[in-house]
């Protein structure tokens, strides 16, 4: 998931480059999303692993 955030940020870059602001717009705020979910699941994922240990 992490590594779609970083795609969806390099598209954001190059379209804000060459000058598409609206679709750069759209790729950061779907590469905020998805960095945001990918931090949820990374720290319930460690807590989960924190909580199972014997």
């Amino acid at each position: 998931m992490l590594h779609y955030a970083i795609v969806f940020f390099v598209i954001a870059l190059v379209a804000a480059l060459f000058g598409f602001g609206g679709i750069a717009a759209s790729a950061a705020g779907i590469a905020k999303i998805l960095f945001v979910l990918f931090a949820i699941l990374a720290v319930a994922s460690f807590l989960y692993g924190l909580i199972k240990k014997p």
